[in-house]
């Protein structure tokens, strides 16, 4: 890895470019739009009140149904940016919840989707990916991909807890 000051100057030359910026500036529009969509979409979910915009590692909001809240579980909607894609996450309100329903899950033996085992640093209990390589042609497109699969996992998700939960 290179020296801090050299990574810097590195950043700085990309920054002069002004892509970056453009494509960052876009990029949180578009999840924030993607945030109001659902919040009114989904009148009957409490959808997050601000996207968490991370470190350009990931960028996501909660979507939270009734039946998941009571639960202390949450769906994340998150862009990982290295990664360039889109992704549905169970998460939980704290460690002890992202244990005990991993540790549900695990015991059910459910492998409908990838099952993360909770570690420091790790803030899902399931992953769904929802859409690889984006295309931000047809951001309208795009919305209606994400929306379709993160209520099917939303869904999934649902049933099996209220099968399963406590």
């Amino acid at each position: 890895m290179e020296p801090f000051h050299e990574q810097m100057m590195a950043y700085k030359k990309e920054m002069e470019k002004g892509v970056i910026q453009s494509a960052y500036r876009g990029l949180m529009e578009y999840i924030l739009g993607l945030r109001m969509h659902f919040k009114e979409t989904y009148p009957d979910y409490t959808v997050s009140g601000s996207i968490y915009q991370g470190y350009m590692d990931m960028t996501y909001f909660a979507v939270i149904p009734e039946s998941l809240k009571k639960r202390k579980l949450k769906i994340a909607i998150v862009f990982l940016h290295q990664e360039f894609r889109f992704e549905a996450w169970l998460s939980g309100q704290n460690k002890q919840v992202l244990t005990r329903y991993w540790e549900m899950l695990e015991q059910a033996g459910w492998d409908k989707y990838r099952i993360v085992k909770p570690e420091k640093g790790i803030d899902s209990i399931l992953e769904h990916r929802l859409v690889e390589n984006p295309n931000f042609r047809d951001l309208e497109k795009l919305t209606q991909q994400i929306e379709t699969e993160t209520t099917n996992f939303l869904q999934d998700v649902v049933n099996f807890v209220s099968e399963n939960g406590k």
